[in-house]
């Protein structure tokens, strides 16, 4: 393989700074090394959603790090995972045209043209948006935006709790991303949080990793929230989005459990969320095997229930035991019409 044919390889050799962020079901870095095996399809994509690799590359000059650009990009896999080797090479086209402008020119935003009618560019929603910043703003600056200070105030406790309508969700991101300085206080005053500011911060949260301190915190208002007389759906999606955080499976073994044993299982979107961001703790089998008994005969239907257990599927970790799960003779009649339904049409 010539340098020409990697993306890798030419972003190196072009003597740009960058770095490569996986952008599915969380935000975490990728090494050029783990990018340039996924690349030359040495590996399959390690943590693809919905068939697809979600990507963001950002590159900057070295010598004027203000001048910098980030391409969001959803790159489609193969049915065996592997990134498809043809839009790799479509997008590498496009940006060797552009690369020496980047270097050269004083706006490195016309390197943007790079992606000028790319059908592979996405746009991530505002909070995803904002948890990226974060992270980018802690990697490579270590400052703060400028909503960062009023957010911190209010989860260390000094404004008022219903004051919290000017809090920026950039600010609220930098205080997730930034949970080492802010850990203690948010466990300290968690109980205080109104819903709007906790949820923000449940959607970053999922991008870090927190205490067995927080973690039970989230789980105790988790299990609180579920037994309310009206649950607030949104509010338990981000507690459990948040413990994705948690820095052991055992209590997010615990969170899926109560949800799927709550009088709310078959909400499609706490289904959803399970699936989408605890989705390794899907491969412990009585966890599985409530789960797929529980999405069958829930709100999400058959058609959600087929478009779940395909991306689920999708995964290499996951694959073997969902068909193990559809092959045990204890299934339900409700599961194994869902089953049927899927494999006999299109998913």
């Amino acid at each position: 393989m010539s340098s020409l044919d990697s993306l890798t390889e030419l972003l190196q050799e072009s003597g740009v700074s960058f770095r490569i962020y996986d952008m599915g079901r969380q935000i975490k870095n990728i090494s050029p090394l783990d990018f340039l095996q996924i690349e030359k399809g040495l590996c399959i994509y390690p943590d693809p959603y919905l068939r697809q690799a979600w990507l963001a590359l950002m590159i900057w000059n070295p010598k004027n790090s203000s001048q910098n650009v980030v391409w969001f990009l959803k790159f489609p896999l193969d049915e065996q995972g592997y990134l498809v080797q043809s839009v790799r090479d479509d997008f590498i086209n496009r940006l060797m045209l552009n690369i020496n402008q980047m270097l050269d020119s004083a706006e490195l935003a016309n390197a943007e043209d790079a992606l000028r009618d790319n059908p592979f560019s996405f746009t991530p929603d505002q909070e995803k948006m904002a948890a990226f910043h974060a992270i980018t703003l802690k990697e490579t600056t270590a400052e703060h935006s400028q909503y960062y200070p009023l957010c911190q105030a209010y989860f260390h406790g000094t404004r008022g709790w219903d004051n919290w309508q000017d809090l920026g969700i950039q600010g609220i991101a930098e205080v997730a991303i930034y949970i080492d300085s802010n850990q203690q206080q948010i466990i300290e005053h968690f109980a205080h949080f109104q819903s709007p500011p906790l949820i923000a911060l449940c959607h970053a949260l999922e991008n870090v990793v927190i205490s067995a301190a927080l973690a039970t915190k989230i789980a105790a208002k988790l299990q609180h929230s579920l037994g309310q007389q009206e649950v607030d759906i949104g509010l338990c999606c981000a507690l459990l989005r948040a413990m994705h955080a948690a820095p052991n499976a055992e209590t997010q073994q615990w969170a899926i459990q109560q949800v799927l044993d709550s009088k709310v299982s078959n909400s499609a979107e706490l289904l959803s969320t399970i699936a989408i961001k605890l989705s390794t703790q899907l491969s412990e089998q009585k966890t599985l095997a409530l789960f797929l008994e529980v999405l069958s005969g829930s709100e999400a239907g058959q058609h959600g229930f087929s478009k779940i257990l395909a991306d689920l599927m999708f995964q290499e970790n996951l694959r073997e035991s969902i068909f193990a799960a559809f092959r045990n003779p204890t299934r339900s009649n409700q599961l194994i019409v869902a089953i049927g339904q899927m494999f006999g049409g299109k998913f």
